[in-house]
């Protein structure tokens, strides 16, 4: 299933989100910058990508870490998950933070975080004297055991 995206170049050297393979969930997001950009151990990098996106009603655009560069690299967005609400027309910023101990650096046109675009269910909350019973109840973390 496909859902169209408008999408709008606010740089000349952005690029659209693209799909690494047929089956790919996220569509990679690239860097837009005038230069390399070092990333110290525990701090955040504003990373522009140069597009804004028209996100279809019903829809979520979630940018998401890339697997490949958190695990080897130890970058990953700050915020874990950022959300790209329908009705957001502004460009897509990636909140970059540096999890490893050393400084890692980022060129422009890298591949840095990916976008997914997935329905939602918009709930109508309703406050309740009390809730239905489960066999979990309010057990947290844990509390279904650790295998």
């Amino acid at each position: 299933m496909t859902a169209p995206v408008s999408v709008q170049l606010l740089d000349p050297r952005a690029k659209l989100p693209a799909y690494g393979s047929p089956d790919a969930a996220g569509a990679d997001l690239y860097v837009v910058a005038d230069g390399p950009v070092t990333i110290d151990p525990g701090q955040t990098a504003k990373l522009r990508t140069g597009l804004a996106l028209a996100i279809p009603q019903g829809y979520v655009g979630l940018v998401c870490a890339r697997s490949g560069m958190a695990c080897k690299r130890g970058l990953a967005p700050a915020n874990k998950v950022g959300v790209v609400d329908a009705d957001y027309r502004g460009e897509v910023m990636v909140f970059l933070h540096n999890h490893s101990g050393e400084p890692q650096v980022v060129e422009p046109g890298d591949r840095v975080a990916q976008l997914m675009v997935v329905p939602y269910l918009a709930a109508r909350f309703v406050q309740a004297d009390g809730l239905d019973g489960t066999e979990r109840g309010s057990g947290g973390f844990g509390s279904t055991g650790i295998k």
